[in-house]
C-alpha cells in the first residue's frame, strides 16, 4: 500500500509540474509557431552557405528563430549540410534551434527560476563558441567531404511555401498549425519528462543523489556534476522541452547549478539521436561528434556556474518541492486559464487553416504530426500513389515499418485489420495540411 501511495504522489507531482508551466508552454509554442510561419527556410539555406564568424553568427540567429524538437533540428541541420551549408555552421544551427529558444527559456524560468533561463542563453552562446573552435580543430576536411558524399544531394525539386504576411489570418492560421503540430510532436517527450521528474522527486532519496553527484569538494564537485549531467541525458531518452522538469528534479536532488545547465544542453546526445548521427555521418565521425558535444556541453555548464558565481546570481536555496501539489487561486492559475483560451483560439485557426487561405506548400508528417514545408521536408516516401513528407528520416523509417506490418497483416488475415484502418486514417490526414 505504501508503494501505491508513493506512485500516486509521483503522478501528482508530475501533473502539477505540468500545471505550473502550462501557460508558459502555450506562450512558447505560440511564439515558435509564429517564427516558423513567417521566417523563410530557403533564405536560411542561402545564408548558411559560408563559413567564418559571420556564418556562425547567422547560423546561431537563424537556429534560434527556427526552434525545433531535437529530431527535427537534427534533420534540418543534415538537410542544410546536404544543400551546401558549411558543416560547422549546420551543427551550430542545430545547437541554437534546441537551446537558444524562447519556449525553453520560459519553462526554465517558471519551473526552476530566472537564473536558469538566463544561464540557458549565456551558456548557449558559450557552447556555440566552444563548438565552433572544437569542430574546426578536430573534424578534418576529408571527414566532412566523406559525410557529404554519404548523404548525397538533397531533393529540392518541390515548390516552396508562399510566406503569408504577419497581418493576415492565413499567416496566423499557419502559425497556429505549426504550434499545434510542434506540441503534438513533443507530447511524448514532455509527458515522459514530467512523469519521470515526478517519480524522481518523490521516490529517489537524497542519499542516492549524493552517491551520484559528489558534493563538498569545490571545483571537483562542479567538474564531476557537469560531466555526469550529459550522461544522464544520454540514458534518459528525454529531449527538447521534456528535459526541463527532469532538470528541476535534479536541482531538487542536489546536482550543482552547472550540472543542471549541462544536462539541459545535452538533449542533442540522447541515445536515439546518436544512432541517427551514425546513420547520417558514419560511426567514426559520430564518436568524434559525441566527444566534442559532451565536452562543450560540460565546459559551457562549468563556465556558466563560475561566471554566475562571480556575479553572485547562482541560486543558494533549493526548493523543498519542485512544484506546489495543489490548486491555488494565484497568478499561475489565472495565466493558465487565459492561455487555455488562447490555445482554443489557435486551435480554431489551425482547424480552419485552408478555409482562411493558409497551408499552401505545407504537409503534415503522418508519424509525429509536425507541419513541414514540402520543399524542405527532410524525407519523403511513396505509398498508395501518394507522396508523404516527414520532418526526419527517423519518422520516415517508422512510417515504412508500420506500412510493412500493415501489408503483412492484410496478407495473413485477408484484411488490413485495425492497423490498416490507422494507415488509411493517416493517408486521409496527409491529403492536406489541415490539422484535426
Amino acid at each position: 500500500m505504501h508503494v501505491l501511495i508513493d506512485i500516486g504522489h509521483s503522478f501528482r507531482e508530475g501533473f502539477f509540474m505540468f500545471w505550473e508551466t502550462l501557460w508558459a508552454l502555450v506562450l512558447g509554442f505560440g511564439l515558435s509557431g509564429a517564427v516558423q510561419a513567417f521566417v523563410s527556410r530557403a533564405e536560411m539555406e542561402r545564408l548558411l552557405g559560408r563559413s567564418g564568424p559571420r556564418g556562425i553568427a547567422r547560423a546561431s540567429l537563424l537556429g534560434a528563430a527556427s526552434s525545433s524538437c531535437s529530431y527535427a533540428a537534427t534533420a534540418m541541420a543534415k538537410t542544410l549540410f546536404q544543400r551546401g551549408a558549411d558543416f560547422v555552421s549546420s551543427l551550430v544551427f542545430m545547437f541554437a534551434s534546441t537551446n537558444l529558444v524562447i519556449e525553453l527559456g520560459i519553462v526554465l524560468w517558471v519551473l526552476i527560476g530566472w537564473e536558469f533561463a538566463l544561464a540557458e542563453f549565456v551558456g548557449g552562446a558559450i557552447m556555440i563558441v566552444l563548438l565552433t573552435l572544437a569542430a574546426r580543430a578536430f573534424v578534418r576536411e576529408p571527414e566532412i567531404e566523406a559525410a557529404r558524399a554519404r548523404l548525397g544531394e538533397a531533393d529540392a525539386s518541390a515548390p516552396g511555401a508562399v510566406r503569408p504576411k504577419p497581418n493576415s489570418l492565413a499567416g496566423w492560421a499557419d502559425a497556429a498549425s505549426y504550434m499545434l503540430a510542434d506540441a503534438k510532436m513533443l507530447r511524448k517527450e514532455m509527458a515522459a519528462g514530467y512523469l519521470v521528474a515526478g517519480f524522481l522527486a518523490v521516490l529517489v532519496p537524497a542519499s542516492t543523489w549524493r552517491d551520484v553527484f559528489v558534493s563538498g569538494h569545490g571545483f571537483w564537485t562542479s567538474l564531476e556534476n557537469v560531466v555526469v549531467g550529459p550522461f544522464i541525458a544520454i540514458v534518459s531518452f528525454v529531449c527538447s522541452v521534456g528535459n526541463v522538469p527532469l532538470g528541476a528534479a535534479l536541482w531538487h536532488g542536489g546536482i550543482s547549478f552547472g550540472g543542471v545547465v549541462s544536462f539541459v544542453f545535452a538533449d542533442l546526445i540522447t541515445l536515439p539521436l546518436l544512432l541517427i548521427y551514425r546513420r547520417y555521418y558514419g560511426g567514426r565521425l559520430t564518436l568524434k561528434l559525441l566527444a566534442i558535444f559532451w565536452t562543450v556541453m560540460s565546459a559551457a555548464g562549468l563556465a556558466v556556474e563560475y561566471v554566475f558565481r562571480a556575479a553572485s546570481i547562482v541560486p543558494t536555496k533549493r526548493p523543498e518541492v519542485v512544484a506546489p501539489t495543489a490548486f491555488h487561486w494565484n497568478y499561475t492559475t489565472y495565466l493558465d486559464i487565459v492561455f487555455l483560451l488562447v490555445f482554443a483560439s489557435l486551435w480554431w485557426l489551425a482547424r480552419n487553416q485552408q478555409r482562411l487561405g493558409g497551408g499552401a506548400g505545407y504537409a503534415i508528417d503522418p508519424v509525429c504530426g509536425m507541419q513541414v514545408e514540402v520543399a524542405n521536408a527532410a524525407a519523403r516516401a511513396e505509398h498508395g500513389g501518394e507522396t508523404f513528407h516527414f520532418c526526419s528520416d527517423h519518422c520516415r523509417e517508422r512510417f515504412e515499418k508500420d506500412r510493412g506490418q500493415s501489408v503483412r497483416l492484410g496478407d495473413a488475415d485477408g484484411s488490413a485489420g485495425e492497423r490498416g484502418k490507422r494507415t488509411r486514417a493517416g493517408t486521409r490526414r496527409l491529403r492536406g495540411p489541415r490539422l484535426g
